[in-house]
């Protein structure tokens, strides 16, 4: 059962792989690292940030000299600085003394700059010799004895010697911080590629051996009976090489798995290296993506040249439009040079001069439009294996692989939840049973029921249930009108998808929502793309009719008819004025196009015919609500009443459908179920 996206009115503002050993070795701790820096803080601080001496000026030095306040002086030609010594004695004369002392007792206490030490000699000597001769004026021989006895002249010694220890030290200890961090971070950042800078450019695929086969095999893929049958083919070319060989014909290089989000691609890539029984390298296409230049292309080589040695073998690719992207597409902001760097390297492996017999590529995306052309060749990619959403049957199966696991109770038909889920993948179908299955056991069950399965349905298509959002009884009115104007304009129409059920519970985003089971078509033509553009307008419509003014609500209705329209108009020829011709671009060419590919003419004429066409399914709709306003407002009363309506309800109302189909069939069913699951509930 699909939810016909009727979800409105609207709130307006509202891989893993199996490590290898070496993978789950622990790494480096980074906190040693800031342990080690913090020791290293601490280390300058105490030892090489110690207060050193004070420098002094000439006139201040002047005075210590005239004080006889100096003991010695140190001439360090290697940093062209004169060390001063103060007598201590002479400690307590002076507050920078005092201090000079307190932070270094044995000295120097203070130090000026020099430019030669012959010339500051002579500077003190003189300087000396005006202090002796200031202080012995008018003195006789004796007492001038006295004076030279109790202040001897200052000594100054010349230190020659070359310290190259702590000059050392100050450079070189931060040199080796800076060593040390871009080792351990190179180190961390090549961890997964074998553990340091220089095995960065070692390709990163998991390989998978007879020591670790996947478990999972064909008999775990249900449907995709197509896709299987084109890998199977590709395990017996590996298994039985001769059988093919024998004919002269060659083992197809490649095979591209093509199809939307949750077909399973990737589960098929998993049977075949589960059945092959041959070295499987798994790896996805951003692995192949650094930050350092050459390192994609590099480890490309290092691929194919491990795939060489283990042929015959497999590699799978994930997601290979992470590296496969046509070249020169961004016009703008220029070409991604590694990239394509990379891209390169991989189309040269893949069919180069070198030959790579023995070893077949898989690889997987949903976006086939953008890969390059060069990669899509045959001789690369010999073979293009759609794998589309599943049909009923192909549901069917898949819902019996993931039930195996779980504990059903006798009232689960499979059948019935397959011909419910058209549009669901198998990742959506695995979902499903996964939420029934939870479902069960929040409410106390010891088996699966049917009801379980009906909740997670609607949980998954509709989201959760919000009963608690407080919504005034003006706009429960208007919600109502738009889902029983939805309903009522469905029902009557021919190719409209038939009513399950019809709801004004808020759920996820939404304010109300309808479920309809969609008929299974492989082709449209323009009637059914109108009654479905009408069906769509019906919401909006019944507000209108009802209410003679509109809301906010119809915000998604009205979304998917622009679009819709524009299709019928631009793309599929459905227009007698357009005529036959289609602007779509398959290639994905005109994504980066500044211009669309027609003239103003054509698009004033395109926008015309939409319009044209959007005004004539909203006068389909309000005629058909005109016609049978009576149904219209039982059926939002109802609503009002119960919340939620089934197609029994409208039919009671309305009458029997007038164009009875399969999907009708279907529906009912799906009705009668959800009725069953409200009445449990």
């Amino acid at each position: 059962m699909a939810q016909k996206q009727f979800d409105s009115p609207r709130n307006p503002q509202q891989r893993n792989r199996p490590q290898s050993p070496q993978q789950k070795k622990k790494g480096f701790n980074f906190y040693w690292f800031y342990g080690l820096l913090a020791l290293a803080i601490l280390f300058i601080g105490l030892y090489g940030m110690e207060p050193g001496p004070q420098s002094v000026d000439n006139v201040r030095l002047e005075e210590m000299i005239r004080n006889h306040d100096i003991e010695k002086i140190v001439i360090v030609k290697q940093k062209e600085q004169a060390r001063i010594y103060i007598d201590p004695a002479c400690a307590d004369r002076d507050t920078a003394y005092v201090n000079a002392f307190k932070a270094n007792k044995n000295g120097p206490h203070f130090y000026t700059d020099i430019t030669d030490a012959s010339s500051f000699k002579e500077e003190v000597v003189k300087m000396e010799l005006a202090a002796y001769q200031r202080d012995t004026v008018g003195m006789s021989d004796a007492d001038k004895a006295e004076y030279e006895q109790s202040h001897k002249n200052i000594v100054i010694n010349v230190d020659n010697s070359k310290s190259w220890g702590s000059g050392l030290l100050v450079w070189l200890f931060p040199m080796l911080l800076l060593f040390l961090f871009f080792f351990l971070s190179t180190r961390s950042m090549g961890m997964g590629a074998g553990g340091s800078l220089f095995n960065i450019g070692k390709s990163k695929a998991q390989l998978y051996d007879k020591d670790n086969q996947p478990s999972v095999t064909f008999k775990d893929v249900a449907g995709l009976e197509g896709a299987k049958e084109e890998v199977v083919e590709i395990v017996d070319f590996l298994k039985n090489p001769k059988k093919y060989t024998a004919l002269g014909g060659k083992i197809p290089k490649g095979a591209l798995l093509v199809g939307p989000p949750g077909t399973g691609k990737t589960l098929l890539a998993r049977a075949v290296a589960g059945e092959a029984k041959v070295p499987f390298f798994s790896l996805s296409g951003s692995d192949f993506v650094e930050m350092f230049v050459g390192v994609g292309a590099s480890r490309v080589r290092d691929l194919f040249k491990m795939a060489k040695e283990k042929a015959p073998c497999i590699i799978f690719i994930d997601e290979i439009d992470a590296i496969g992207r046509a070249r020169g597409r961004n016009a703008i902001s220029g070409a991604n040079d590694e990239r394509e760097n990379t891209l390169n390297q991989l189309l040269t492996e893949m069919d180069g001069f070198s030959t790579n017999a023995g070893v077949i590529i898989l690889a997987a995306t949903n976006r086939a439009d953008i890969l390059d052309h060069a990669l899509l060749r045959a001789g690369r990619f010999d073979r293009q294996i759609h794998v589309e959403l599943p049909d009923v049957e192909e549901r069917k199966a898949i819902f019996g692989v993931h039930i195996r696991p779980l504990k059903l109770a006798k009232d689960v038909d499979i059948d019935s939840f397959a011909k419910q889920t058209p549009g669901f993948s198998g990742a959506d179908i695995a979902n499903v049973c996964n939420e029934a299955a939870l479902i069960a056991a929040r409410n106390g069950k010891k088996e699966i029921e049917r009801s379980d399965f009906l909740a997670a349905i609607d949980r998954i298509i509709g989201g959760l249930e919000r009963r608690g959002k407080i919504i005034s009884p003006e706009e429960k009115r208007v919600i109502a009108y738009h889902e029983a104007g939805h309903a009522t304009v469905s029902w009557m129409l021919r190719y409209a998808s038939p009513l399950v059920k019809v709801t004004i519970v808020p759920r996820g985003k939404s304010l109300g929502a309808a479920w309809y089971m969609p008929e299974e078509r492989q082709i449209v033509n323009a009637d059914q793309m109108m009654d479905e553009i009408a069906a769509l307008l019906g919401g909006r419509a019944a507000e209108q009719v009802v209410f003679g003014k509109v809301s906010t609500g119809a915000l998604n209705d009205l979304e998917r008819v622009t679009k819709q329209a524009y299709a019928m108009v631009k793309y599929y020829g459905l227009n007698d004025k357009i005529g036959n011709l289609s602007y779509f671009d398959s290639s994905g060419q005109s994504e980066y196009a500044f211009t669309p590919p027609y003239g103003e003419k054509t698009a004033q004429c395109i926008d015309e015919e939409v319009r044209k066409l959007v005004e004539k399914a909203y006068a389909c709709a309000t005629d058909i609500l005109n016609s049978h306003r009576g149904q219209l407002t039982q059926l939002a009363e109802l609503l009002l009443e119960h919340e939620v309506i089934f197609s029994e309800d409208v039919e009671r109302i309305c009458g029997p459908r007038p164009f009875v189909t399969t999907a009708d069939e279907n529906a009912k069913a799906a009705s009668e179920g959800q009725k069953e699951l409200l009445e449990q509930e």
